[in-house]
C-alpha cells in the first residue's frame, strides 16, 4: 500500500486525537517499520489495519467508523493537494466518475506498483449515480468516506447508501440539493 495512505492516517490521528495518541497507536501496533513511513514508499496493508484496530481500542470508536472518517479526511487532503482535479469538474458525480479513467491513470504513472481499487459507474442521472467499488483490500468504508468527502467538498447535500459485496461494495449516491 502506498505510504501516503499511512502518513495521512497518522496526520489524521494527530489532528483529531493528539500526537500522543498517534505515538501510542504506533507503539502498540508493533509495526515492522516502527511507524516511520515515507509518502512514496510501499508498505503492507496489514500495518494500516493494525493501526486502525489500535486506534479503535484507544478511542472507543469502531474500526469502520474510523476508516470512514479517514476516507473523508483523504478527500479533503486530495482537494487541497490536487485541487486541479476538483476544479476540472462541476459536480461530485463528474469527479467520482473520472476516478478510474483519468485520476487512477495519472496515479499509475507516478506509482506503477500501486494496487488501486476500481470504481465502475453502473447508472447515472442528474440526481443519482449507482457505482461499484472493487478491491482486494475490501476498504469499502474508506471508499464511502471518500465519496461523502467529495460530495461535501462540492457542497452537495446528498445521501450515500452502500451494499457490501464479496469483493467490495455497490454505492447509490443521491444529490438532494
Amino acid at each position: 500500500m502506498l505510504g501516503m495512505v499511512f502518513t495521512e492516517f497518522i496526520e489524521m490521528v494527530e489532528a483529531r486525537f493528539s500526537p500522543e495518541v498517534a505515538d501510542a497507536v504506533l507503539a502498540d501496533a508493533g509495526l515492522a517499520h516502527g511507524g516511520a513511513y515515507t509518502a512514496v514508499g510501499y508498505y503492507p496493508a496489514e500495518e494500516l489495519q493494525a493501526m486502525v484496530l489500535g486506534l479503535a481500542r484507544r478511542s472507543g470508536h469502531s474500526a469502520d467508523e474510523l476508516v470512514r472518517s479517514f476516507g473523508s479526511h483523504l478527500a479533503q487532503r486530495f482537494s487541497q493537494a490536487h485541487g486541479h482535479y476538483f476544479a476540472a469538474h462541476r459536480h461530485p458525480f463528474d469527479l467520482i466518475a473520472a476516478i478510474d479513467g483519468h485520476i487512477h491513470v495519472e496515479v499509475r504513472k507516478l506509482y506503477p506498483q500501486a494496487q488501486l481499487p476500481h470504481f465502475d459507474v453502473l447508472e447515472r442521472s442528474s440526481t443519482q449515480m449507482r457505482m461499484r467499488y472493487r478491491s482486494e483490500r475490501r476498504l469499502q468504508m474508506l471508499a464511502l468516506g471518500l465519496i461523502e468527502g467529495v460530495m461535501a467538498h462540492y457542497g452537495c447535500r446528498g445521501r450515500v447508501s452502500m451494499a457490501a459485496l464479496d469483493d467490495g461494495a455497490e454505492f447509490l449516491l443521491e444529490d438532494l440539493t
